[in-house]
């Protein structure tokens, strides 16, 4: 195995480039999020296709993560992650470019592809570079960056629509890119392995990825037929990928994580469950904001970063905590208080005071933020340190599965209730009724999550 604790790299200065990708791609997600109105009115999207343009970044970075993970414990850390970003960087500069809404949902694929390279490493460098009386404390810093961005992404993103446009969001991301790519080549020395040698298995990854696809693109088509096969066919896949990867000698993903460890199952299908609101909850309220409020994408942005920033705030205070109490007990309780403040928005109605709700989306921070690092640590306390990559690219999955979970769910209710057209004043009352439905849903998935985070037992 190639240590980099024994390489003459600093932890500080891994975690300084683990914590700038990790500020970095909610960040974009975020501010591209409070600049939809703007794109759409730009590029003449409707509804459906405009909430694409965020769930297609989500969507790619869910498919790629295991295996990139997996292709990085073998071929090494650092070159996997330091092309993931270059991808990033450039999809970023070419995003900004777009002439139509197909071509920046393509972009953004793309853009997703490359997030799912940094993302799916940055958690086992932090692991592999920090000893585990460290670790609360490092991925409560990282879960604070994550918040931190997408903290600022509604605040400068509102700030850049309004004043530079929507395109100048995506150019702004491209210093910083280039910045973390300079100081990995020049920083970082060594290969950072955990399985080197082990073959990758190109069949399994296929398969994977394929069904993954299949099953989320498809949720976001229900209730019509290619939806409900689509789904249909992406269980079958997943089914057959579980089968070939207890056949063959070095899998994507190692089904013994799973099978012997109930910390590790269960602490990942809480994380699904946990993060499935999080940008949902952005995404309406947002367009509630501007829609049914009458805000601009400035004011609105205001608003929308008092949750990020409740959850910047208490994160790293909860990876301390869960270095010191089990960390099922912070996590539940933060998955109780994140499922509370969705309720609350359920409802939501024009007449709301906006004093009700900032108080609500700082409640649904601090439950995020209790939850995320005591989770993450759970999660990679469990793992063995030759999968390290891959239970880093299984803790990104299932926030990006979460995600794209809760915008499927704002999508099928969008076109359920409004179908595809622009979100004109006459339709505002059909929108309200999509974002109540939207909210009850995902209450319920929070609320099935406290005692999936509760079953988990003792990680210590």
């Amino acid at each position: 195995m190639d240590d980099p604790v024994g390489h003459n790299t600093g932890k500080k200065v891994v975690l300084l480039v683990a914590t700038m990708t990790f500020f970095l791609f909610p960040f974009v997600a975020s501010s591209v999020n409070i600049a939809l109105p703007s794109i759409g009115r730009d590029l003449s999207l409707d509804a459906v296709t405009l909430a694409w343009v965020a769930t297609a970044y989500l969507l790619s970075s869910a498919a790629f993560l295991v295996p990139f993970g997996r292709m990085a414990d073998i071929h090494g850390r650092k070159k996997i992650f330091t092309l993931g970003i270059a991808i990033f960087t450039f999809t970023s500069l070419l995003s900004g470019m777009a002439s139509s809404g197909v071509m920046l949902i393509a972009l953004r694929v793309l853009q997703g592809v490359g997030v799912a390279m940094f993302v799916g490493t940055g958690v086992a460098l932090l692991t592999s570079a920090f000893p585990a009386a460290e670790r609360g404390k490092v991925l409560g810093i990282n879960a604070a960056a994550v918040y931190a961005g997408l903290s600022l992404g509604p605040v400068l993103g509102g700030v850049v629509t309004e004043h530079l446009g929507w395109r100048s969001i995506f150019f702004l991301t491209v210093p910083p890119g280039l910045a973390i790519i300079g100081l990995v080549l020049w920083k970082m020395r060594g290969a950072w392995t955990g399985a080197k040698g082990e073959r990758f298995d190109f069949a399994g990854s296929a398969i994977y990825s394929l069904a993954l696809v299949a099953l989320i693109y498809g949720f976001t088509l229900l209730p019509d037929m290619p939806g409900v096969w689509l789904v249909v066919g992406g269980v079958i896949g997943l089914v057959a990928f579980a089968r070939w990867e207890s056949r063959i000698r070095s899998p994507v993903l190692d089904l013994n994580l799973f099978r012997h460890s109930r910390a590790f199952t269960f602490s990942g299908l809480a994380a699904l469950l946990e993060y499935s609101p999080v940008l949902a909850v952005s995404f309406l309220i947002s367009l509630y904001l501007q829609y049914v409020k009458g805000f601009n994408p400035e004011s609105a942005g205001l608003v929308l970063v008092v949750m990020p920033a409740a959850s910047a705030i208490v994160a790293p205070l909860a990876g301390r905590l869960s270095d010191r109490i089990e960390p099922r007990i912070i996590a539940s309780a933060g998955m109780a208080l994140t499922a509370i403040g969705v309720a609350i928005f359920v409802f939501l109605n024009e007449k709301t005071p906006l004093e009700l709700i900032i108080g609500n989306l700082v409640l649904v921070g601090f439950g995020q933020a209790l939850f995320s690092s005591p989770n993450t640590n759970a999660i990679m306390s469990s793992a063995p340190k030759t999968a390290y990559g891959v239970a880093s690219a299984i803790v990104a999955t299932m926030r990006q599965i979460g995600f794209v979970l809760g915008m499927g769910v704002a999508m099928l209710m969008l076109a359920l209730h409004i179908g595809r057209v622009q979100i004109t004043p006459e339709y505002y009352p059909l929108f309200q009724e999509s974002a109540r439905a939207s909210f009850i849903i995902l209450a319920i998935l929070c609320f099935c999550g406290i005692f999936v985070s509760l079953a988990r037992g003792k990680v210590r």
